[in-house]
């Protein structure tokens, strides 16, 4: 028997949310292979589906730093150092992180006062750290480890289907 995922859609357990979610990312991917688009289209998918979200976009790794790719959301930091905060973690260890409770996450970096928990999945291609998909929201404990392999499906899909430049 399933459980239900508390965010999603009301009858749906999160295996099956993320199986339709990663099936209507590959439908965007299809035929497109530009990193831009892609990446615009991916955080606006997440937006529209994954309910309990405040932002949701992507930090993509340039010269040593995560510096803000394709959102939706309000304003959010610009640049950040690997190790620091939730992004710059993630990206340091290259593993999800989970954060039930930002602010009790050293260190965490406030873009948004609303947020209260975040989850952050690398962006690999094989070695080759790209950069980071990052979600936030008002609710705490929005996260779990559902949303972590779903969401880490969707990160693997979405570099699978697109082609990256070369920054540094």
């Amino acid at each position: 028997m399933s459980v239900q995922h508390t965010f999603a859609p009301a009858g749906t357990d999160s295996a099956s949310f993320y199986e339709a979610l990663n099936a209507e990312l590959d439908a965007h991917l299809t035929g497109e292979r530009d990193w831009l688009v892609n990446l615009a289209n991916a955080s606006a998918l997440l937006a529209l589906r994954l309910p309990g979200l405040n932002w949701a976009g992507f930090y993509l790794l340039r010269g040593g730093v995560l510096l803000l790719g394709p959102f939706q959301g309000k304003p959010a930091c610009t640049r950040i150092k690997l190790g620091r905060g939730v992004c710059g973690t993630t990206a340091a260890r290259r593993e999800t992180t989970v954060v039930p409770d930002v602010h009790a996450f050293p260190g965490h970096i406030a873009c948004d006062p609303a947020s209260a928990s975040e989850i952050v999945v690398p962006l690999l291609a094989g070695d080759r750290l790209l950069g980071v998909l990052d979600l936030d929201s008002p609710r705490t404990g929005r996260f779990d480890e559902a949303d972590a392999r779903g969401l880490g499906e969707f990160a693997r899909r979405l570099v699978a289907g697109t082609d990256w430049p070369v920054w540094d």
